[in-house]
């Protein structure tokens, strides 16, 4: 019963999306993993993240994906390793082509909004990331 709660919510959250291409403005910026969906349904969540993911895709559709450690003081660190990325709409998707030294894939954006981000990889694999939000220690 969860897991088609969970479909249904995801389906009616992104339904209102116009069009992959109104996903874009949604992409760039800093976005942590908050549950994982299995092809079988069965689902992860992830309580605390010790990364986030940063996109940064120009107005050429070609950019980068990259881990990022955060700080307590707000900064980050991180290694010089990032994942060049290529976002191409084929029928009617919104995918993004990574390319690395050591491999190369596709990942196809079902959903994204200001504060929600959903992309499946080849492996049907769903990843639901929400926005990055510094903890505030103060």
């Amino acid at each position: 019963m969860k897991k088609a709660i969970t479909v249904v919510l995801l389906i009616s959250i992104f339904s209102c999306s116009k069009s992959p291409e109104s996903y874009i403005k949604h992409l760039n910026g800093y976005w942590e993993i908050d549950e994982v969906i299995m092809p079988d349904g069965s689902k992860r969540d992830y309580n605390y993240n010790d990364t986030v993911d940063y996109f940064s895709i120009s107005d050429s559709l070609v950019g980068f994906r990259k881990k990022l450690k955060p700080n307590f003081d707000g900064s980050f660190s991180t290694s010089n390793d990032a994942e060049a990325l290529k976002v191409i709409f084929e029928n009617d998707s919104l995918n993004l082509y990574y390319n690395t030294p050591f491999a190369q894939w596709k990942e196809t954006v079902l959903g994204a909004t200001e504060s929600k981000l959903i992309i499946q990889n080849q492996n049907n694999i769903r990843y639901v990331y929400k926005r990055y939000e510094p903890i505030d220690l103060n």
